[in-house]
């Protein structure tokens, strides 16, 4: 969701996190990573304008920054 609502490509986010393709994939489809890889994921959507919500009643989620 967050890689979508910024317009991102797979190739764009590996990049952003210098992780493989294959990582971001694999994220997306729900398959465990390192916790490292998933704060380098998870920094490189925060530097491009991504805030994660806490959950709230309704679920953790993502919006944009202002």
């Amino acid at each position: 969701m967050a890689r979508a609502g910024l317009n991102l490509g797979v190739r764009d986010l590996a990049g952003l996190a210098q992780v493989s393709t294959n990582t971001i994939t694999r994220l997306e489809r729900g398959e465990s990573l390192y916790p490292r890889t998933i704060e380098a994921i998870r920094t490189a959507l925060e530097t491009a304008g991504v805030e994660f919500i806490a959950e709230n009643g309704g679920g953790a989620g993502v919006r944009l920054k202002r």
